[in-house]
């Protein structure tokens, strides 16, 4: 099948008949256990054989034939779950705002916290912020944080003391009642 496989790739037509028939029955069972959708099996593998044989140029026989054609197959596989996945599914749901709204998580313990530290964070401006997430939320160190950030690290420290402070101030204010009845 290799030998089949680099005379197809020296343009050999009868080589690359043989080419195909010879492995077809193999890339078909290894997609069908792969994608486990049955209807999907005869399209994924004609996509298996068309970018072999797109690339057939490129096959310099270091693996086999066999090898080289069934990782095409796995790729292949994995590309449909990928643009699948991407795909906007069709829903028959008269209210899809309401489906969605009534499928995010709710009530869970921090749930209420994570979207006020988000709110929070979000009326910082965006350096103290950056540092604030890089050094306290994401967990760099103050001079990766730097690294990554294009400054110094005492930029990064001033930045985030900062943050912190006009945080705190943010929270205090809300348990302000006088401030809440505003």
């Amino acid at each position: 099948m290799t030998a089949w496989a680099l005379a197809a790739r020296g343009g050999d037509a009868d080589a690359v008949e043989r080419f195909v028939r010879a492995l077809h029955r193999d890339v078909r069972r290894y997609v069908a256990h792969l994608c486990g959708d049955p209807q999907a099996v005869d399209d994924l593998a004609q996509d298996t054989f068309l970018r072999a044989l797109g690339s057939l140029h490129r096959f310099e026989g270091r693996s086999s034939a066999r090898a080289w054609l069934l990782s095409i197959a796995r790729r292949a596989v994995i590309d449909s779950y990928r643009y699948a996945s991407a795909r906007p599914r069709l829903c028959d749901v008269p209210d899809w705002q309401l489906a969605v709204e009534n499928v995010q998580p709710q009530d869970l313990p921090g749930f209420d916290d994570g979207v006020a530290l988000l709110d929070l964070l979000a009326s910082l401006p965006d350096e103290r912020r950056e540092a604030f997430v890089l050094t306290q939320l994401v967990g760099l160190p103050y001079a990766e944080a730097a690294e990554v950030s294009h400054c110094p690290v005492g930029t990064v420290r001033s930045r985030v003391a900062r943050a912190r402070a006009a945080l705190m101030e943010l929270l205090e204010d809300q348990d302000d009642p006088a401030l809440q009845a505003a």
